[in-house]
Protein backbone atom coordinates (compact mmCIF):
# COMPACT_ATOMS: atom_id res chain seq x y z
CA UNK A 1 0.00 0.00 0.00
CA UNK A 2 0.97 3.42 -0.93
CA UNK A 3 0.47 7.05 0.94
CA UNK A 4 0.30 9.69 -1.63
CA UNK A 5 0.29 13.37 -1.00
CA UNK A 6 -0.92 15.47 -3.65
CA UNK A 7 -1.77 18.75 -4.31
CA UNK A 8 -3.52 19.99 -7.44
CA UNK A 9 -2.66 23.62 -8.46
CA UNK A 10 -5.32 25.72 -10.77
CA UNK A 11 -3.38 28.40 -12.58
CA UNK A 12 -4.99 31.55 -14.07
CA UNK A 13 -8.12 30.93 -12.21
CA UNK A 14 -10.15 34.22 -11.82
CA UNK A 15 -9.28 35.07 -8.12
CA UNK A 16 -6.98 33.65 -5.72
CA UNK A 17 -9.20 31.74 -3.80
CA UNK A 18 -9.57 28.22 -5.22
CA UNK A 19 -11.53 26.26 -2.98
CA UNK A 20 -14.63 25.43 -5.55
CA UNK A 21 -11.55 23.62 -6.88
CA UNK A 22 -10.74 21.23 -4.18
CA UNK A 23 -14.65 20.69 -3.48
CA UNK A 24 -14.82 19.32 -6.72
CA UNK A 25 -11.67 17.40 -6.30
CA UNK A 26 -13.08 16.15 -3.19
CA UNK A 27 -16.05 15.06 -4.54
CA UNK A 28 -13.88 12.91 -7.21
CA UNK A 29 -11.90 11.37 -4.35
CA UNK A 30 -15.26 10.45 -2.32
CA UNK A 31 -16.66 8.26 -5.91
CA UNK A 32 -13.47 6.56 -5.41
CA UNK A 33 -13.37 5.78 -1.65
CA UNK A 34 -17.15 4.77 -2.22
CA UNK A 35 -16.04 2.09 -4.64
CA UNK A 36 -13.37 1.27 -1.77
CA UNK A 37 -10.46 1.96 -3.74
CA UNK A 38 -9.03 4.57 -1.48
CA UNK A 39 -9.01 6.29 1.79
CA UNK A 40 -8.09 9.83 1.76
CA UNK A 41 -7.64 13.13 4.12
CA UNK A 42 -7.80 16.63 3.14
CA UNK A 43 -5.83 19.05 4.66
CA UNK A 44 -5.37 22.80 4.64
CA UNK A 45 -2.26 22.44 2.13
CA UNK A 46 -2.73 19.31 0.71
CA UNK A 47 -4.54 16.34 0.20
CA UNK A 48 -3.13 12.36 1.57
CA UNK A 49 -4.41 9.44 -0.10
CA UNK A 50 -3.05 5.73 0.30
CA UNK A 51 -4.40 2.96 -2.11
CA UNK A 52 -2.62 0.55 -4.31
CA UNK A 53 0.19 2.31 -6.16
CA UNK A 54 -1.27 1.27 -9.82
CA UNK A 55 -4.68 3.11 -8.56
CA UNK A 56 -3.54 5.84 -6.88
CA UNK A 57 -1.62 6.69 -10.08
CA UNK A 58 -5.25 6.83 -11.32
CA UNK A 59 -7.09 9.11 -9.02
CA UNK A 60 -4.37 11.81 -9.30
CA UNK A 61 -4.87 12.13 -12.88
CA UNK A 62 -8.72 11.92 -12.40
CA UNK A 63 -8.20 14.54 -9.87
CA UNK A 64 -5.50 16.35 -12.31
CA UNK A 65 -8.01 16.77 -14.98
CA UNK A 66 -10.42 18.34 -12.42
CA UNK A 67 -9.73 22.12 -13.36
CA UNK A 68 -9.30 22.06 -16.95
CA UNK A 69 -13.10 20.25 -16.66
CA UNK A 70 -13.64 23.48 -15.23
CA UNK A 71 -12.35 25.86 -17.57
CA UNK A 72 -8.54 26.32 -16.34
CA UNK A 73 -5.53 25.70 -19.01
CA UNK A 74 -2.94 25.25 -17.01
CA UNK A 75 -2.55 23.22 -13.78
CA UNK A 76 0.60 21.86 -11.92
CA UNK A 77 0.30 18.92 -9.61
CA UNK A 78 2.74 18.08 -7.03
CA UNK A 79 2.92 14.91 -6.07
CA UNK A 80 4.84 12.82 -3.30
CA UNK A 81 4.85 9.48 -2.76
CA UNK A 82 5.78 6.89 0.03
CA UNK A 83 5.69 3.00 -1.43
CA UNK A 84 6.85 1.12 1.77
CA UNK A 85 6.94 -2.78 0.51
CA UNK A 86 8.73 -4.27 3.28
CA UNK A 87 5.26 -3.53 5.78
CA UNK A 88 1.62 -2.72 5.72
CA UNK A 89 1.73 1.02 6.07
CA UNK A 90 -1.29 3.11 6.14
CA UNK A 91 -1.88 7.31 7.38
CA UNK A 92 -3.10 6.14 10.52
CA UNK A 93 -0.51 3.28 11.23
CA UNK A 94 2.10 6.27 10.46
CA UNK A 95 0.58 8.90 12.74
CA UNK A 96 0.28 6.21 15.80
CA UNK A 97 3.92 5.03 14.83
CA UNK A 98 4.87 8.64 15.47
CA UNK A 99 2.63 9.16 18.53
CA UNK A 100 4.58 6.11 20.55
CA UNK A 101 7.84 7.95 20.31
CA UNK A 102 6.33 11.37 21.82
CA UNK A 103 7.27 12.14 25.59
CA UNK A 104 5.12 15.12 26.99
Amino acid sequence: MAIVDVTVIPIGTEGPSVSKYVATIQSVLEQFKQEGVIEYQLTPMNTIIEGELSQLLKVIQAIHEVPFQHGIQRVATNIRIDDRRDKKSTMVSKMESVQKHRTN
